[in-house]
């Protein structure tokens, strides 16, 4: 029998063009592999020294003014004459003013009012006072009623921001002290993954109606020093991919579905060349 010669024109056309597509996909796939392969690079830090742009107007100073006290507002007070109590008697636990006591001290929360019920002086009024504005009345207060030389600490306990993205832990982060950097935080959370945009972190600060968007980029040494990246309460800092990364995970997505694909072009090639031998 003669074999007919468009037939076979046309299964060696077929057989040529998937071909190309084998060897293309085989091209693409070793592209992601090695491409996957340099993924963990390391990340130049602080060297830099380039302009930072971001949404806030670069002639608008930060808002660095420190944390005033607000109702709802949890304090922790003690008197570091006296480890465990305010005062040198433990208070009585009769009554809700007192949030508990800690190794650290008794915390306090600020009534709707303003004030902060203490033991022995009553209610002080404490909205609007910095924490060392605070710390300051308290001891005052205490001094003039019944201690002498009281050493008043106050740390404002309810104060957090909120690391998201590339950070090797996420999660909500304790601000525990005035002027807390976007450096400390970062370090607070573990560090950058080796995904992370170091160029283009983002710290999300204002009400939801009027968000500012602050962009940092740690790759310049003037970051260190940039008074925008000092943290405030309720502060939602977030870290991007790379580029690198993107790429990787979009070279990723394409190999998880050419791989069934390849499979089955590689297993149609095979018996088609078999069977035309």
């Amino acid at each position: 029998m003669k074999s007919n010669p468009i037939l076979n024109y046309l299964a060696a056309l077929l057989l040529y063009h998937m071909r190309i597509l084998f060897f293309t996909i085989l091209f693409f796939g070793i592209l992601f592999t090695l491409t996957s392969c340099s993924n963990k690079q390391y990340q130049p830090l602080f060297e830099q020294k380039v302009a930072v742009k971001d949404t806030v107007a670069q002639k608008t100073p930060a808002n660095t003014v420190a944390y005033r006290i607000q109702p709802q507002d949890i304090l922790q007070i003690r008197n570091l004459q006296n480890v465990k109590y305010i005062v040198d008697e433990a208070p009585s636990t009769t009554g809700s003013t007192t949030g508990g006591t800690t190794s650290s001290g008794q915390t306090f929360q600020v009534d709707e009012d303003g004030t902060v019920a203490l033991p022995v002086i009553g209610h002080v009024n404490v909205t609007g006072l910095t924490r060392s504005q605070a710390a300051k009345h308290i001891e005052d207060l205490y001094r003039k009623s019944l201690l002498k030389d009281p050493i008043i600490e106050l740390k404002i306990v309810n104060l957090k921001v909120t690391i998201l993205g590339e950070i090797k832990v996420q999660g909500n982060f304790p601000l525990v002290k005035d002027r807390t950097t976007l450096v400390e935080m970062i370090g607070e959370a573990g560090g950058l993954t080796d995904k992370a945009n170091e160029t283009n972190i983002e710290i999300i600060r204002g009400d939801q109606a009027n968000p500012q968007v602050t962009v940092i980029n740690l790759r310049n040494i003037q970051s260190i020093n940039d008074q925008r990246a000092f943290l405030q309460n309720g502060d939602i800092i977030y870290i991007a991919q790379n580029k690198r990364a993107v790429r990787n995970e979009n070279l990723q997505n394409l190999s998880v579905i050419t791989q069934p694909v390849l499979l089955l072009l590689n297993t149609a090639l095979i018996i088609f060349t078999l069977s035309h031998r």
